[in-house]
């Protein structure tokens, strides 16, 4: 049993999917390939991340036809620029080993080079003008990103993938999104305090909030569904990370309890608006002018 979402231009999507940012492609593969076995229909992954080839070979093991199974993935910075982003796209494709992906967007707005983030979206629309992409979108564009880029494109992002957990729920991003009728996606749901090594060292664990796991007590569930139950009650997709096959079990079993709208209430209150990851209205040049691989 899954839930799915539609999409602002009628592609419908699964709500809950497997992110692998920072799996190892050596562990990628039998990740992705668990995950589908237990029922998962979306993976999430980046041309940044190095694992799209194991993404591709996971889901062959799983036995899926190619319709079975949603692919997102995204653009890195370094590939930016019309003739460029559509080269990603063929990249990508190569490493996946598709000839469509279902989701393709920005990974990043990097203001420092923003006219050259507008000219990849428009490689964006082309690729969805073409049928070579169901749906395109951005990950961690911000309020003011949004609105230059509608300024300057034709289609509307289906998706805007961003950091979002209890501790760090971004209102006004979430606002935007709606809007304009994107889908806010959450990267980091549950989060993870392993991401991103020199930003937030002083964050909290959101798995040991004393109010999460009392609702998870009450539930007789573990405070990783219920905040996965939480974003997928407000109209969020999210897109858990795990290679531990217990885990994806885990993050997957949320479909059959439901939350209080105290309880959701009680989630939505825990924001401190402190990032865990990078703010994406700094320029990080040395990441995005790293190459992404041709194979």
């Amino acid at each position: 049993m899954t839930e799915e979402l539609v999409l602002n231009n009628g592609v419908t999507m699964p709500a809950l999917g497997l992110g692998v940012f920072q799996s190892p492609p050596e562990e990628t593969a039998a990740a992705v390939e668990t995950a589908l076995n237990v029922g998962y229909r979306q993976i999430d992954t980046a041309a940044a991340y190095g694992n799209e080839r194991q993404v591709g070979e996971g889901i062959r093991r799983s036995g899926l036809g190619r319709d079975e199974v949603f692919i997102e993935t995204k653009v890195w910075v370094s590939d930016y620029g019309y003739d460029q982003t559509l080269h990603a796209f063929e990249k990508a494709t190569r490493k996946l080993g598709v000839d469509r992906i279902d989701l393709f967007i920005l990974h990043q707005p990097a203001p420092d080079r923003f006219d050259r983030t507008v000219a990849a979206y428009q490689a964006l629309e082309k690729l969805l003008a073409d049928g070579a992409v169901r749906a395109i979108g951005v990950s961690n564009f911000m309020r003011h990103h949004l609105t230059d880029l509608l300024a300057r494109t034709e289609v509307v992002p289906a998706v805007n993938q961003i950091e979002l957990h209890p501790y760090f729920t971004q209102p006004d991003v979430q606002k935007a999104d709606a809007e304009h009728g994107i889908l806010t996606q959450a990267w980091s749901p549950i989060g993870g305090i392993t991401f991103y090594p020199g930003w937030g060292e002083k964050r909290k664990n959101v798995l040991e909030d004393p109010a999460i796991a009392e609702i998870a007590a009450g539930h007789g569930r573990t405070p990783a569904q219920v905040m996965l139950r939480w974003q997928l009650q407000r109209g969020r997709s999210a897109i858990p990370k795990s290679t531990n096959p217990g885990r994806i079990r885990e993050n997957f079993d949320v479909f059959d309890f439901d939350l209080t709208e105290h309880q959701l209430a009680t989630l939505d209150a825990l924001d401190t608006g402190v990032r865990n990851g990078p703010d994406p209205d700094v320029p990080r040049p040395e990441m995005f002018d790293r190459a992404v691989p041709e194979e």
